[in-house]
């Protein structure tokens, strides 16, 4: 197959392929994510990254060149989330800089469009790690040039260049330990390849899904009438069973219906159709095995499905009850900029992430004006920064993102503030974010403030304790799916079984001669009986720490420390 030019209309089916494939696949790409801790991951970041953009191409109806880079640049920069998603939305961002000069793209505005998407997508980290995705995607942009002056196959020219790419990503592991250490390749650059390899499938002519829906969830009409149907049922019987039986033996119109009737007996939706040498069978129940065990008394199985219907009625769920938050959510925020002119105009003002009532109130007695909810389970995106930074009447606005996969979404909103004076303070977590503020001296300027709330991050040591949702090996640890896991700023410390005790342990680790206080938040599954059994144990080590106790309510992470 030989394709020496794309238009605009070509580009943007390849763009909703490549959406949706990363969509497919973000499960897949979540899971070689190092470290095991239940945040914001690669996958999910990217996918709702770039969702973010395929909703506003997908809505393009007059297409050319120009609309289609603005939606996919624009959509991407402000549905950012996560570093991963951030440095995704900057490569799309140098990508479209370059193609929307263009009628039609070739061979050479291509390598062009690589290479201005890495130098974009560099620029935008302070500190460019190699072994991840900025790797990845350089060694396809190299690739790429070398193959303009060969071939101008479009074809040819991207089999070739997602190969090399793939080349690359493999050898991730050699340049950054963790990987190797946990014996996985870069996620990030995963997921860059799944976007690319769904994009080239269009080039290729495959039967490929362009469907994005308004949620940013894909799937067709009568996938959304069979959730509905689950949604609204009562189900008595969980999994959803389909197979085909390669018959070995006659079946005649009496086996079939003992046949039917055992499928009665451990279920019910019964589907057996036979049709010569083969049997297609469907049933809900709570035991596929038993089902399948019967089957094998015919013959061998092929085409074989299992559903869990009650896994999909929760997953539904919880799309419904995130499309009300993000209701609710549109309708605060319209509060908010209400508000917002409605307030006295002020030199400083502050925005924070956090979750949790008791996180909450200790930033709002700090000073902040706007809580952004999320953090460790879900990254906000550039356009809730940019959202917040709306509802904020001052001249100075400090950023404090309280996760270290929240700052770079954070310095895109700054770039993308023209009427306001931003100033990202790099907070990598919780107790650091609270530091910061504290260390804010008002009547000093935004320069001497930032350096100061900035050097009080150094001044204390920070913990976390929370649940491992996947098996790993790191820093020399083995470590389970479940097992509770003591984390410093820099490294999984400590894991064990027990929530209190692995806290002391992590907190033993992190104190040292110099400890003067200790701080702990504990989260909403958590209690301050517990929180001062931690305490206790403290003290009992060095009994002039002074240890403070502060409900902090957050979810999944039982326990915030900090040590000073």
């Amino acid at each position: 197959m030989v394709i020496k030019t794309v238009d605009a209309s070509v580009i943007k089916k390849c763009f909703l392929a490549g959406a949706n494939a990363i969509d497919a696949k973000k499960e897949v790409i979540n899971d070689l994510n190092v470290f095991p801790v239940p945040d914001g991951d690669t996958g999910t970041n990217m996918t709702m990254t770039i969702m973010s953009a395929a909703r506003e191409v997908a809505a393009l109806d007059d297409i050319d060149m120009k609309k289609l880079c603005k939606a996919i640049s624009g959509g991407s920069l402000r549905g950012a989330r996560g570093n991963s998603g951030v440095i995704l939305s900057q490569l799309l961002r140098g990508f479209t800089k370059e193609v929307s000069k263009e009628e039609e793209v070739d061979v050479h505005i291509l390598a062009k469009a690589f290479e201005r998407a890495v130098e974009s997508a560099y620029r935008a980290v302070m500190k460019p790690k190699e072994g991840t995705i900025l790797t990845v995607a350089r060694g396809g942009a190299d690739q790429a040039v070398e193959l303009a002056e060969r071939t101008d196959n479009l074809v040819e020219f991207m089999n070739s260049v997602i190969m090399h790419m793939r080349d690359v990503l493999e050898l991730t592991p050699d340049m950054l330990p963790v990987l190797k250490e946990a014996g996985v390749v870069d996620s990030g650059g995963e997921g860059l390849l799944t976007i690319l390899e769904g994009a080239y499938d269009v080039l290729l002519g495959k039967e490929v899904n362009y469907e994005v829906e308004a949620g940013g969830y894909t799937g067709g009409a009568s996938r959304r009438a069979d959730a509905e149907a689950v949604s609204e049922a009562d189900i008595k019987f969980g999994y959803c069973t389909e197979f085909i039986i390669m018959l070995e033996k006659e079946f005649p119109s009496r086996e079939e219906k003992e046949f039917k009737s055992y499928l009665e007996s451990i279920g019910d939706s019964i589907v057996c159709v036979a049709d010569e040498d083969i049997v297609k069978i469907h049933v809900h129940t709570n035991d596929p095995g038993l089902a399948i065990q019967k089957a094998l008394t015919y013959g061998s199985l092929t085409r074989m499905k299992i559903d869990n219907m009650r896994e999909e009625h929760n997953e539904r769920v919880i799309r419904d009850a995130e499309k009300k938050a993000a209701e609710q959510k549109n309708e605060e925020q319209a509060k908010r900029a209400a508000q917002t002119e409605a307030n006295e105009h002020k030199e400083n003002g502050f925005i924070s992430v956090s979750v949790g009532k008791g996180l909450g109130d200790i930033f709002r007695d700090l000073g902040v004006d706007v809580i952004i909810e999320g953090g460790q389970t879900m990254n906000p995106s550039t356009e809730d920064i940019l959202s917040a930074i709306d509802c904020v009447n001052a001249d100075n606005i400090y950023i404090l993102p309280n996760n270290s996969n929240i700052i770079l979404a954070a310095e895109q909103a700054k770039d993308l503030t023209e009427d306001k004076n931003i100033v990202v303070i790099p907070s990598k977590n919780i107790p650091q974010g609270i530091t910061a503020m504290i260390n804010f001296v008002e009547g000093m300027g935004p320069e001497e403030n930032a350096e100061a709330m900035t050097e009080g991050l150094s001044m204390i040591k920070s913990g976390q304790v929370t649940y491992a949702v996947r098996d790993t090996s790191i820093d020399g640890k083995e470590i389970k799916a479940g097992d509770i896991m003591g984390l410093s700023d820099k490294t999984i410390e400590t894991v064990g079984t027990d929530i209190i005790d692995t806290t002391i342990d992590l907190l033993k680790k992190m104190m040292d001669e110099d400890s003067e206080l200790i701080t702990i938040y504990y989260g909403e599954e958590g209690n301050e009986a517990d929180a001062e059994r931690v305490a206790d144990a403290i003290r009992q080590i060095d009994a002039d720490v002074e240890v403070e106790i502060h409900d902090g309510g957050q979810p999944i992470y039982y326990y915030f420390v900090s040590v000073e």
